[in-house]
């Protein structure tokens, strides 16, 4: 069953073939694997779930009132993704006028603190509603805008990278988006979840966007608190980030992740030459990019170089890293989980 190839994947226990996630918004795919419509019958997304050997569920979850409760946040507009362009946005507005009100910004002030045991209850609710909707996977408790991805939501590119070139000044900003973190996680970690997924979205697809020093004193320290409170509780803690990250996973390491999740930007080859037998690994050398744009000979080498170096991998979970969006032809999506499942065996 793909609940216990997922859990003891992620306690890194060797099972009989790779772990399997995907991070799916392909209604198309969805449609032809199980005849139902996504938008329209809610069973849709489990037999897909199921129908795919899915064992893990990517899930993070801040509350009834979601990340900013109210206060100032910045509307960067959203590209098209969705089948439709259901999500594009091109509105474009920020609160924030001058880099000295970012400066003066604290979060606590402007959102406020959830009272804990309020929180508490609100994460296992809706964390009991999404393993009765998906009893045959690994479901996540998680926080999304912990620190990096915080400010990036409040303020914008242009107002954040502005203020950031002040390192000092910004730290204390950083620091108040954390302690809103902080009192998610302490929530999360007293909920019954196993694992626990904390996104910070810290780099670009070249990698760091602020001097590596910056992200070791101001950011992976505070990670590194989160993280103890999580171990404590008895969670396995699971590092997420867009981009390339190649240069700080040893970093996050020493944080104390348990695994990483990551696009295929980020050096496959470096994390299990280091991290293959200690490590819960998510992701691969597939690219959504050739899945859209490749042929079948592509995407069989994606994946077959994938395969050489991930099967002696206890914790590897094989998954398309940057996502399966509504514009990749379903025949290519089809033949890349037929040929993956005839050969994930290990």
């Amino acid at each position: 069953m793909s609940y216990e190839i997922g859990i003891d994947t992620l306690k890194l226990k060797s099972c009989g073939r790779l772990g399997h996630t995907e991070y799916c918004d392909h209604y198309e795919l969805v449609r032809a694997v199980t005849g139902l419509d996504p938008l329209r019958d809610a069973k849709a997304w489990p037999l897909f779930n199921d129908a795919w050997n899915v064992d893990f569920i990517w899930s993070t979850y801040e509350g009834a009132d979601g990340w900013g409760k109210g206060g100032r946040i910045t509307d960067m507009g959203h590209a098209e993704f969705m089948e439709g362009g259901s999500d594009w946005r091109d509105s474009v507005t920020c609160p924030f006028k001058t880099v000295d009100e970012v400066f003066e910004f604290d979060a606590v002030k402007e959102y406020g603190l959830v009272n804990l045991n309020e929180l508490t209850a609100d994460y296992e609710h809706q964390y009991q509603i999404g393993r009765a909707a998906y009893p045959n996977q690994v479901l996540t408790g998680g926080h999304y805008n912990t620190i990096v991805s915080g400010a990036i939501q409040a303020f914008g590119w242009d107002m954040f990278l502005t203020a950031a070139a002040d390192q000092k000044r910004f730290t204390k900003v950083l620091d108040s988006i954390y302690q809103i973190t902080l009192n998610s996680v302490k929530a999360w970690a007293r909920t019954s979840i196993d694992v626990f997924i904390q996104h910070d979205d810290m780099v670009w697809s070249s990698g760091a966007f602020m001097h590596p020093d910056f992200y070791r004193g101001a950011i992976f320290p505070r990670y590194k608190l989160l993280w103890q409170i999580l171990h404590d509780a008895g969670k396995i803690v699971l590092f997420c980030s867009d981009g390339n990250f190649t240069q700080f996973v040893d970093d996050i390491a020493q944080a104390g992740a348990d695994g990483f999740i990551f696009e295929p930007l980020t050096d496959l080859d470096y994390i299990i030459g280091k991290y293959g037998k200690t490590k819960v690994i998510m992701g691969s050398k597939v690219d959504c990019r050739t899945l859209t744009f490749g042929t079948a000979e592509q995407i069989k080498h994606e994946i077959d170089q994938t395969l050489k170096i991930a099967k002696d991998c206890p914790g590897f979970f094989f998954a398309v890293g940057n996502h399966l969006p509504s514009n990749i032809p379903v025949k290519n999506a089809l033949y890349y989980y037929d040929y993956l499942s005839k050969y994930w065996s290990r």
